[in-house]
């Protein structure tokens, strides 16, 4: 494509429906409104061809054949097998507490696609010369490295009930500036109920009122697909899973210097638990 001269950056909001989930990306480019409506399609364009080939609930996608046994791993795309691939290592990395395999054996990799494709789609943006923006993926976040606004660095965190219950709102906020954290995704069962499997011992999480009870993971991260497959491995591992981020977290440290993850974690009877480092990421009043 042929992409007119830069210009003084103007904003743009481009929302998308695809996997059944709202895409939503915020920003300011530098180039045409046209050379920018295109790229975001294109952008779109890979989150609609995951949709595709990864989706459930379409019979006739690849996974959905696979799942029936009509199909092989070799015989689908590509890709199928990279993310097969790139699930067996997350579970090596979350001591199994994240896995793409149900209890009926099947392979589900819903937990890593949605926001692997997004990480994609914000990727080609950035290739494409648009580096000031945001990108919200159903919820989980991804703030692009060149953004410019204050704004655009604070992320809210709802409260754990549905958007549609009478106290849904905000729980608190969290400003990702002057940190190497670029991402957060959340699980819990507050919009979709009981959805995600203990891979350990099988069957459904419940999402029951049990004040011990996870109701809700936030993680933070550098990467996205990494804040949601911790988010999901998370809330698997129950209570347990704030000593084991903190280990990972001090892990990042010995490697990189700094801690790689947080997370904020809310129990059914309103408590909150925290890994150590996330006490610094709550956004200061103006």
């Amino acid at each position: 494509m042929n992409k007119q001269s830069p210009h003084e950056p103007k904003p743009f909001e481009h929302i998308e429906l695809a996997m059944g989930t709202g895409f939503s990306f915020h920003g300011r480019s530098s180039l045409s409104d046209s050379d920018t409506s295109i790229i975001l399609n294109q952008a779109c364009a890979i989150l609609h061809e995951a949709d595709r080939i990864f989706s459930l609930y379409k019979p006739e996608s690849p996974l959905s054949r696979l799942a029936r046994g009509e199909t092989s791993v070799a015989e689908c795309p590509p890709v199928v097998n990279q993310i097969w691939d790139a699930c067996e290592a997350w579970e090596k990395v979350t001591d199994g507490w994240f896995s793409a395999f149900t209890p009926q054996h099947t392979f589900d990799p819903s937990g890593i696609v949605k926001t692997w494709a997004a990480k994609r789609a914000a990727e080609y943006v950035a290739e494409q010369g648009i580096i000031d923006f945001t990108l919200n993926a159903g919820g989980d976040v991804l703030i692009s490295d060149g953004a410019t606004e204050a704004v655009d660095w604070r992320m809210g965190i709802s409260k754990p009930v549905s958007i549609a219950a009478d106290g849904a709102g905000v729980l608190t906020v969290v400003d990702l500036s002057d940190t190497a954290f670029r991402a957060m995704a959340t699980s819990g069962s507050a919009e979709r109920g009981s959805h995600i499997w203990d891979p350990k011992f099988g069957g459904l999480i419940a999402a029951d009122d049990k004040p011990e009870r996870l109701v809700q993971v936030s993680v933070i991260a550098r990467d996205l697909v990494t804040a949601d497959v911790w988010a999901t491995a998370a809330f698997a591992e129950g209570e347990r899973a704030v000593e084991h981020l903190n280990r990972v977290a001090e892990a990042g440290r010995a490697e990189t210097g700094t801690r790689t993850i947080e997370a904020l974690f809310v129990y059914a009877d309103g408590q909150l638990a925290a890994t150590d480092g996330f006490v610094h990421l709550f956004a200061k009043a103006d």
